[in-house]
């Protein structure tokens, strides 16, 4: 049986930096299905043959390193192009021999909607009005990959989801979270499950508490005018950093598949302590960094938060009392993201720490996901002919050191491969989505509340404002990286949301 992947939104960037890359590294390494079909559709009236050159170009740009002409001819041959519009029927009815008989014989199809969310109902419609949603043989399938945002709220996404599931069904819907198919985001379940050193201790009794970071050091840049209609809130923290987050939390799934991995993923997401509207100002920040006013495309009196941290609680038996730290922001000091596991303090310090420092006396654990991929454990060491004085000592695991061979590969390799093979694990399902956004409706709430906390204004290239600091200060804590926290809060003035 044939395979045929229709890119909806082919002429888009995504296109040419994500998805023909990760396609064209599949084929080279011989996981793409024999026979794979790849049609772009878009308004852009490209031949068969300019389509191609096009993508050439994106994979000479995004991925030099692999790119081999023999091996891009061989790609190339399962390119094709299908100009036409998403809200025109009769552009679906052309399609359809291509898809259905591609090649000579019958085709399953993976459907990526590279496109504005607004118009996923419209997609999806046409496909089944022209009967392409329709699986061809007894064991053939059709499936959807859909991108974020998958909606801007809570009452926007549910009415997006029934849109789509007026049509297809639940197991045909791929919502598509790149962070999901970072290694160092899969390898957190193997640190978790597989070994038997860490999983005795991933509770209450053994951890202080949770940090996790998503930052970035550009801005805005051609994203203004969408980013000034959702802010960082809606942009990571319903998405990469809530994932994150049930992937730290998450009971131990009955099995490595998808419906019992989604099934504790829920969990955590249900047992997360809503946020009152009038402690908003205690459990949340929210910033702006200076200059973003001045952004090409965002309103002069903007309030939009391009830097958020909030403190939340899981009320459960595993983590009751424990909080979890989430921080992303734009024009930071550094790009990173990471998770720190932060053990609790010995219950009596017997021995001198060398610096003085209370910090060395707690063990903490790094799950680096980016950009130097690794894990990081701190502990303490005796140093030698100092008595019983102690310093801070680092096991280090890098994965470009340990597989020099074997480099890293971009999440949508991995996702767009299992989206073909029909292994739904990594992908979000409807109750995650509905989940993740009833929390961040509620802390909106309070930001548009009496007692919502004041914008504040930080420096790019610093960490954010220092209220962010303080999060942590008032309860003995800080951010762990030591360049955070000396950057922390520079030229901070406060401005009052409109």
């Amino acid at each position: 049986m044939k395979r045929s992947i229709v890119i909806f939104g082919a002429s888009g960037d995504l296109t040419s930096r994500k998805l023909i890359p990760a396609l064209y590294s599949n084929f080279r390494k011989k996981r793409l299905p024999e026979g794979t079909s790849i049609i772009g559709f878009s308004r852009h009236p490209f031949t068969d043959d300019a389509f191609r050159e096009k993508m050439r170009q994106a994979v000479l740009e995004y991925r030099p390193a692999e790119f081999a002409v023999d091996d891009w001819n061989a790609f190339a041959h399962a390119l094709s192009y299908h100009p036409g519009s998403v809200e025109k029927i009769n552009d679906y009815l052309d399609l359809a021999p291509k898809v259905n008989t591609m090649d000579g014989g019958t085709a399953d199809c993976l459907f990526y909607l590279a496109i504005a969310p607004s118009l996923y109902p419209v997609v999806v419609n046409n496909l089944n009005e022209a009967r392409l949603l329709e699986a061809m043989g007894n064991n053939g399938y059709r499936r959807i990959i859909v991108e974020k945002p998958f909606g801007h709220d809570l009452a926007s996404a549910q009415a997006l989801n029934a849109d789509l599931l007026n049509v297809v069904h639940e197991d045909q819907v791929y919502r598509i979270d790149h962070y999901l198919g970072k290694e160092t985001v899969q390898n957190l379940l193997v640190l978790r499950f597989g070994n038997a050193i860490f999983e005795p201790l991933w509770n209450r009794n053994y951890i202080d508490h949770v940090q996790i970071t998503v930052a970035e050091t550009v801005g805005v840049e051609h994203r203004a005018g969408y980013y000034d209609q959702t802010g960082v809130l809606r942009d990571m923290f319903q998405n990469h950093l809530l994932q994150l987050l049930t992937l730290v939390a998450m009971e131990p799934p009955v099995a490595v598949d998808a419906g019992a991995l989604r099934d504790e993923k829920v969990k955590v997401l249900r047992s997360i302590r809503d946020i009152p509207e009038e402690m908003s100002a205690r459990y949340t920040v929210r910033g702006q960094y200076a200059g973003y006013r001045a952004e090409p495309g965002v309103a002069p009196s903007s309030c939009t938060e391009t830097f958020a941290a909030v403190q939340l609680y899981l009320d459960n038996w595993r983590w009751q009392g424990v909080p979890f730290y989430l921080r992303s922001g734009k024009m930071l000091g550094e790009k990173l993201s990471e998770i720190v596991i932060r053990f609790r303090r010995p219950p009596h310090q017997m021995f001198d720490v060398l610096s003085g420092s209370t910090e060395l006396s707690t063990n903490h654990l790094t799950i680096a996901i980016q950009p130097d991929e690794g894990i990081h454990l701190r502990f303490l060491t005796k140093v030698p002919d100092g008595g019983m004085a102690m310093r801070p000592a680092d096991m280090d695991f890098h994965f470009r050191d340990a597989f020099q061979s074997i480099p890293i590969p971009e999440s949508y390799e991995r996702l767009i491969l299992d989206a073909l093979h029909g292994d739904p694990s990594l992908f979000a399902r409807d109750d995650e989505i509905a989940l993740a956004w009833r929390l961040v409706d509620s802390i909106r709430r309070g930001w548009e509340g009496e007692a919502a906390p004041l914008l504040s204004t930080y420096s790019p290239g610093s960490w954010g404002p220092m209220d962010s600091d303080r999060l942590l200060w008032k309860e003995g804590r800080w951010w762990m990286q030591d360049s955070i926290s000396q950057n922390s809060g520079q030229d901070e003035e406060k401005v009052v949301a409109s």
